[in-house]
């Protein structure tokens, strides 16, 4: 690929360029994509050639009027028509949220899906945002985050279930007791944009739920759990005044002809979109593990169909996203653009395995080939890389992977309760490992630089975990028979996660910091417990807006056809 392709990323904001920019600057063949979080199993490929025999037809006409579209898709999924409305791309239904309903502030987690912060800033509004802390795991304590909400006055709240990047996970009854406490709020936001390949719980959507309140909207995306985000549709659920004022300024040809189609098609088509979430859960296993046995990647558990990678010490992300680009021809979405974020992570989408060897093969490479040619500079050579990527490898050894404990610092200092340790979410079991080998000798490290006076939490921050032995990658595995439609692939039972070690003071370089996993820890960790209920939630009055008492008759609430 030419050497102007970078310069796509740099104009391309809080986001990636998009992959028709990337071809025309190719020779015209994509790269494999690890950035796009599509669903690679859908739709089949009987169902693209059945688009691809109507297409004339599909590109010619007009589509049906987006009520037409919303009550075939309300009644594939049981949901009362007048509390969703169907949007052109969920980004199409954030953008008249902010404008219909985010009055004045809006509170939102960082790292997180870039428009949540850029939208409402773009329209003058105050965002409050709330820091999620590497040191643990990047998990959002939604007590603490309520404290924040508090501190700052803010009159609205979002929270994404998965996180996108980092594909943290929150129980479904841990969000019913937020969304009580936040009822007076203006409005709640629950964001499951990628909540179909989540499999820690039976039931984790909130759906159900957001009918019932006054202030509360469901956001959830079809082009990512489908595979189609050329097509650009999306909805939210929420109770029949709220859904109504948001479909009441859509346009009736919202939705193009493409999404009609899509839509009517699904009823005939539910087993195969069924197996292939469950295929994708079973590759997010597989690259977990292929990933992990990298030398000092730290892999974060996620409930998405994607995974949160920490790039080893001296590596910066710019570089390898680069050279993975025109060395290997494969796009990765490098985060150094997302607020709360740096260069030093990236995610990376779950695609097959015979896509995930090729990737681990291209990093494997970039990262460790050549020492002259590596991303990760040798130890004790002096190689530089960038002053931004050097002051966060700096950071994080000082604070033992807190990275913000210094910002943190002032925020209490002006009232603002700081971010609490949380039970590593995601509920994603990986694989055991066999026996690691003896870790290799560390590289001189220097001395331990004093940490600087602990800030109080509401709840006490845990203990680093001790570094595991690095295991040898596992051997390829053969890929998975896909079990008929009809049959339920069992999953494999939670083991308890050990307890973490003693602290020992800062992190050595090539270490994941706090919160992080090691190789062997990713590779032989199981799903942890499922997490108590949040704690110092007080259910609020429902004093938000509309009222409750306003709310239209919601016949066919109770529907089941």
């Amino acid at each position: 690929m030419p050497d102007n392709v970078t310069s796509l990323f740099r104009n391309a904001a809080a986001h990636s360029p998009s992959m028709a920019a990337l071809t025309r600057e190719s020779d015209g063949s994509g790269p494999v994509d690890f950035c796009i979080p599509c669903n690679p199993y859908f739709p089949t490929p009987a169902m693209f050639e059945e688009m691809a025999a109507r297409l004339r037809e599909i590109v010619t006409y007009y589509p049906s009027g987006a009520d037409t579209i919303t009550a075939e898709l309300c009644g594939l999924l049981q949901l009362p028509p007048q509390c969703v409305a169907m949007g052109n791309g969920s980004t199409e239904l954030i953008t008249w949220i902010d404008h219909l309903l985010v009055r004045e502030s809006l509170a939102v987690p960082v790292p997180t899906f870039g428009r949540w912060t850029d939208q409402p800033m773009e329209t003058g509004k105050r965002v409050d945002m709330f820091p999620l802390q590497e040191a643990n795991g990047f998990g959002l304590d939604l007590a603490q985050y309520a404290e924040f909400i508090r501190a700052r006055g803010t009159r609205a709240a979002v929270v994404c279930n998965p996180n996108n990047p980092d594909g943290g996970y929150l129980h479904k009854q841990q969000l019913v007791q937020f969304m009580d406490a936040m009822a007076d709020l203006d409005l709640v936001v629950i964001d499951e944009s990628f909540l179909e390949f989540a499999d820690a719980e039976a039931e984790p959507s909130v759906v159900q739920e957001a009918m019932l309140r006054p202030n509360v909207i469901v956001l959830r995306s079809l082009g990512k759990n489908f595979g189609l985000h050329g097509i650009r549709f999306g909805y939210l659920v929420a109770n029949p005044a709220l859904a109504g004022r948001v479909r009441s300024m859509l346009p009736k040809w919202n939705l193009n002809s493409f999404a009609e189609h899509v839509v009517f098609m699904l009823r005939e088509h539910g087993p195969e979109y069924a197996q292939s979430l469950l295929q994708v859960r079973r590759d997010r296993l597989d690259m977990a593990s292929h990933l992990s046995a990298l030398p000092g990647l730290t892999v974060y558990p996620s409930q998405g169909n994607f995974l949160f990678v920490r790039l080893p010490v001296g590596a910066e992300g710019t570089v390898v996203r680069d050279r993975m680009l025109t060395e290997h021809r494969i796009l990765v979405r490098e985060c150094g653009n997302k607020i709360g974020s740096s260069s030093r992570f990236l995610r990376l989408v779950v695609r097959p395995q015979v896509d995930v060897r090729r990737l681990v093969s291209g990093l494997e490479q970039v990262l460790y080939g050549t020492r002259r040619g590596a991303a990760v500079p040798e130890p004790s050579t002096g190689t530089s890389y960038s002053s931004g990527t050097a002051a966060v490898d700096r950071l994080m050894n000082e604070t033992n992977g807190a990275g913000v404990q210094g910002l943190a610092a002032q925020a209490a200092g002006a009232g603002m309760p700081l971010p609490a340790a949380v039970p590593m979410g995601g509920g994603t079991p990986v694989p055991a490992a066999a026996q690691a080998p003896p870790p290799a000798p560390a590289p001189q490290t220097p001395a331990p630089v004093p940490l600087p006076a602990p800030v109080p939490t509401l709840t006490p921050a845990p203990a680093p975990m001790a570094p595991a032995a690095m295991a040898p990658p596992p051997a390829p595995a053969p890929a998975p028979t896909p079990a008929p439609f009809a049959a339920p692939v069992p999953m494999p039972a939670p083991v308890p996660m050990p307890a973490p070690a003693a602290a020992v003071g800062p992190t050595p370089p090539g270490v994941p910091a706090r919160g992080g996993l090691t190789a062997a820890q990713v590779r032989g960790m199981t799903a942890p417990p499922a997490p108590a209920p949040a704690t110092g939630l007080t259910p609020a009055p429902a004093t938000g807006w509309p009222n409750a008492q306003s709310w239209p008759n919601a016949a066919g609430m109770d529907r089941t056809g």
